[in-house]
């Protein structure tokens, strides 16, 4: 066991080396013969906070303190109906609609001119080239 290790064991689980994980023990107790002045530092630091913990306890609350806290809570909202729910359900549903309404006229209203496809470029290219070869004669030139 490393000086690091058993340094967060300690502040982990106490100055006492019986709280601390059964598998950590055995190592800590040859940690603790090899360097008993580091053990004893770091144990005894560890001790200090335990004391010092163990001397906390929690405030004793009077049942008026309590009654005036309890008092002073939010009442518990009400349950919704049944009523209710649908009412919101069809509010929610309509503006569903209302929103593919819009979608679809705009699709159709839309004027998005469609691209040429190469099909067309072709066809139009090869329908004109039989106009143009009258232009061009060997004779003219």
């Amino acid at each position: 066991m490393t000086h690091e290790r058993f340094e967060i064991l300690a502040q982990a689980y106490g100055g006492d080396i019986a709280r601390w994980p059964t598998a950590e023990r055995d190592a800590a107790t040859l940690l603790m013969a090899a360097e008993p002045e580091f053990a004893r530092i770091v144990l005894s630091d560890a001790g200090e906070l335990d004391a010092a913990l163990d001397l906390w306890a929690p405030v004793a609350v009077s049942p008026a303190l309590r009654d005036a806290v309890a008092a002073s809570a939010p009442t518990p909202r009400r349950r919704w109906s049944l009523n209710a729910w649908f009412m919101r359900a069809g509010v929610g549903a309509g503006l569903a609609a209302a929103c593919a309404a819009g979608l679809v006229v705009g699709v159709m209203l839309s004027d998005a001119p469609q691209a040429p496809t190469m099909d067309d470029t072709v066809s139009a290219a090869i329908s004109n080239y039989d106009d143009l070869s009258g232009l061009v004669t060997l004779e003219g030139a």
